[in-house]
């Protein structure tokens, strides 16, 4: 769809999904911005990924509306969900080439986030042989060989350490920097206050708030003190 808002890409209006008599996600609304990281904030349980789910095709949803604003011919979502392992008994540095032409990124393309990601000493291992952080650091990779201009990560440093957690989200900071929009679902706010411009709080699949930390934070009768623990403030205070 194209004629939106000029800095509105995704506008999600009422999304509902039940599970038989269990609702997941429940009239969820907010928009998703052009070159931001957006955070979609929340405790296990809360319909992060069930939301994702809807929005990236993989789970209908019962009602509501999702509204994209990109040019004509162009996928506007790629969804990257957590805990998957494709291509189990293919090396590393083959399912970036697959993706690499699957796609049709630049030349060059799959070298580029190898350094970045810490990713040449696993490229000759399997996949199925990874650890939880290498799989999570190859799929970044992949999703950032797609040319969609939205990415949905799931949990992107579940399985990280701390430097790789800090390098992960520098990253993802240069990476919508240069005009890429990104979507992180996150269940850790300090990680989340690392990274992100704006945060979409989730709390029993209601959207509790959606804006900036200021613009959150202006909501509460009392300032939080700033930093992580801000960000902390407000969930608690919102949901």
């Amino acid at each position: 769809m194209t004629g939106g808002p000029p800095d509105v890409l995704v506008r999600v209006d009422r999304l509902t999904k039940r599970y038989r008599g269990l609702v997941a996600v429940d009239a969820a609304s907010f928009s998703v911005c052009r070159g931001e990281v957006l955070g979609l904030i929340g405790p296990n349980g809360s319909g992060k990924t069930t939301l994702f789910a809807c929005l990236g095709g993989v789970l209908p949803y019962e009602s509501g509306r999702v509204e994209t604003f990109t040019p004509d011919g162009i996928p506007s979502l790629f969804y990257l969900p957590d805990s998957i392992t494709p291509w189990p008994d293919q090396t590393v540095g083959w399912a970036l080439r697959f993706a690499h032409e699957y796609f049709g990124s630049p030349a060059g393309a799959p070298a580029e986030w190898v350094d970045p990601l810490g990713l040449q000493e696993v490229l000759a291992k399997r996949m199925r042989e990874l650890s939880k952080g290498q799989r999570k650091r190859v799929l970044l990779a992949i999703g950032l060989l797609t040319p969609h201009p939205i990415l949905l990560l799931d949990e992107p440093f579940d399985g990280l350490d701390l430097r790789q957690t800090r390098q992960v989200a520098q990253l993802l900071r240069s990476v919508a920097a240069n005009g890429r929009t990104l979507f992180l679902s996150i269940h850790q706010i300090a990680d989340a206050a690392r990274v992100c411009d704006r945060f979409v709080l989730l709390s029993g699949g209601r959207v509790c708030g959606e804006g900036t930390l200021a613009e959150l934070a202006s909501c509460l009768p009392q300032p939080p003190s700033g930093g992580g623990e801000a960000l902390e403030d407000v969930f608690l205070a919102l949901t």
